[in-house]
């Protein structure tokens, strides 16, 4: 399975995606096809909590101010799928290897894995 998800609205999601070969990943853009539950279990299982997959950049992370709150993996899983802005992106799943957000290294394991 090739598998990217991503916001379109979002300018390092567009960089990152033109920087990787992604011509035969299934897209799937997460404002207009909200992520499901059973997509997110799966991503749950490969990456082995909801915490890292949970942006805590969003601006209504800090609106919200639920880093003076504590979260339980429970809350983390309602809140992204509550709102899409809370799934830390990019967040591309090839050959059962999950790879999450926008750093450099992550990056770099990704164009590693697709090769």
């Amino acid at each position: 399975m090739k598998k990217v998800y991503f916001l379109q609205t979002c300018d390092t999601c567009r960089r990152i995606l033109k920087e990787v070969n992604i011509d035969d990943f299934e897209r799937q853009e997460i404002k207009a096809n909200n992520v499901s539950v059973s997509q997110l279990e799966e991503m749950h299982k490969l990456s082995g909590s909801y915490e890292a997959l949970f942006n805590k950049r969003a601006k209504l992370y800090k609106s919200m101010d639920l880093k003076n709150q504590v979260l339980t993996e429970a809350d983390y899983k309602q809140f992204i799928l509550d709102e899409y802005t809370f799934l830390k992106r990019p967040v591309f799943i090839l050959d059962g290897e999950i790879f999450i957000g926008n750093s450099k290294k992550v990056i770099e394991s990704l164009k590693e894995k697709i090769g």
